[in-house]
């Protein structure tokens, strides 16, 4: 690791505010130094079992967002999964993810169902300021971008079609560029809906757009809209209300998880255009956020919720998808997701619907366990944070380091690891069901939208590769991009 340059690091704090050691000193020490139960088991012979795994606490409340990727907490819930660990676990869904996020910190939620960016924004002090921790990845994929038919049909001259007349997949943002203009042309503003500021939305909606050659704006430290030098005005909009917001003309689009962009093709308002399988092969969605706080205290009780998440991503993935009929049944009852069975069919069981009855084959468009995907990886934590800094919302330069130092005190493979250890001594997985080899870094791959190769161990150079975003020491200043 590349010793910290700049005058804060020196001094062991970054300037956002953590402190360096202290981004570090929080991994094994509770769960392997302590003595607890959960580290014995960590490392116990196959013939003991999770009975002598005592959670601390047993009685938790969990949050979420009405999505179909909350399906791990539904499914460990229903499936009894959380009893076997001995916790008695409360859904309740939140209104949203600030609502969320609030709820974790002041302890009226033991833990939520999280965007991937906000445990990340809040321990380096983006928002709301807390140390969250995550040791559980939800899923791969999920969401998509959908515009109205009226910028549909401005887009639609734009896009190649096949032998046979069928519109070619991915299709470009470049594409958008008509419509943007002739909104400009009659004084109005090319509107887009994401559901947070450090949402996965916000940063494949950017990228999206950005790999299109349109600008989708800044953060600053006096503009928090993220719209500093905006082509396209994106704001937050919660996602079970974006298709009636969508539909009130209020925005023109928006990028969101399912069964939202499905809703609009069956509600006759929209046309998902793209999803971010499309634009980030397998990309990192959802995780499950504990303050590090909760997660100091009680050691076993998290060994035992993350092992029920993983019981719970292994049953929606098993036998190519054979549960995922039983899932939907599950995701559309009111206390869950709540949305018609047909709607949440149309992407969970390995289909996904653009124009209105185009629908194609896309087997990985929801992935909750295979390709590794629990595993809390350093470099999907990475990539969140490069974003951070290539919008703005990270303010001012940080070397290789501090991107490093920040992804390990926030995503905790070891304590993943430690529960696939149990369930492995329980018989309720497989060893190569886990990436143990693995140093936390997935290989670099170039299988975005753009081409563009991203190195989670090279953060830097990913940002300047880029050819929209803050580069080296830029910064944001007014409505300008300056040389820091």
């Amino acid at each position: 690791m590349t010793k910290p340059t700049d005058q804060s690091s020196r001094n062991g704090r970054h300037s956002d505010g953590v402190s360096a050691n202290a981004l570090m000193r929080f991994d094994r020490r509770t769960f392997l130094a302590a003595g607890t139960a959960a580290a014995a088991l960590a490392l116990a012979p196959g013939h003991l079992r999770a009975a002598a795994l005592k959670p601390e606490k047993e009685e938790l409340k969990f949050g979420f967002i009405k999505l179909t990727d909350m399906a791990p907490l539904a499914v460990a819930k229903e499936n009894g999964y959380f009893e076997d660990e001995g916790l008695f676990v409360t859904l309740e869904a939140q209104a949203n993810w600030k609502v969320l996020l609030d709820r974790v910190i002041s302890g009226e939620l033991d833990g939520a169902h999280m965007l991937a960016g906000q445990p990340l924004a809040a321990t380096i002090g983006f928002g709301t300021k807390a140390h969250i921790i995550t040791p559980f990845s939800m899923d791969l994929n999920g969401n998509a971008i959908t515009v109205s038919n009226e910028i549909f049909a401005m887009m639609k001259p734009n896009i190649p079609k096949d032998a046979s007349g069928k519109l070619v997949h991915p299709i470009k943002a470049d594409t958008l560029r008509p419509a943007i203009e002739k909104l400009k042309a009659d004084g109005k503003s090319f509107k887009m809906g994401m559901v947070f500021p450090v949402s996965t939305h916000n940063y494949e909606l950017r990228y999206w757009l950005a790999s299109g050659g349109i600008n989708p704006g800044y953060y600053s430290s006096g503009d928090v809209s993220g719209t500093v030098a905006a082509e396209a005005l994106l704001s937050v909009t919660p996602p079970p209300q974006m298709p009636s917001t969508l539909e009130a003309g209020t925005i023109n689009g928006y990028c969101v998880g399912e069964p939202w962009n499905q809703a609009a093709v069956f509600k006759g308002i929209g046309v998902p255009v793209i999803t971010d399988y499309e634009i980030w092969k397998n990309n990192p969605e959802k995780v499950f956020g504990v303050t590090a706080a909760f997660a100091e205290k009680n050691p076993n009780t998290v060994l035992a919720l993350t092992k029920a998440l993983i019981r719970a991503a292994m049953w929606l993935d098993e036998n190519a998808n054979a549960n995922r009929a039983k899932a939907v049944d599950l995701l559309s009852k009111p206390e869950y997701v709540g949305a018609d069975k047909a709607v949440i069919a149309n992407s969970m069981t390995g289909t996904f619907e653009y124009e209105k009855g185009d629908k194609r084959s896309i087997p990985d468009f929801n992935v909750f366990f295979r390709y590794f995907a629990t595993y809390p990886y350093y470099s999907d934590a990475v990539w969140y944070l490069t974003q951070m800094r290539r919008w703005g919302q990270i303010g001012e330069a940080r070397d290789d380091a501090w991107y490093e130092a920040t992804a390990k005190s926030v995503y905790r493979p070891d304590i993943y690891l430690s529960a696939a250890k149990l369930l492995i001594a329980d018989g309720k997985a497989k060893k190569e069901d886990f990436p143990w080899e693995t140093d936390g870094y997935r290989a670099p791959t170039s299988e975005f939208i753009d081409g563009i190769t991203y190195d989670g161990r090279k953060p830097n150079a990913y940002i300047d590769s880029l050819k929209i975003g803050l580069k080296g020491k830029q910064k944001i200043d007014g409505a300008k991009v300056v040389d820091g």
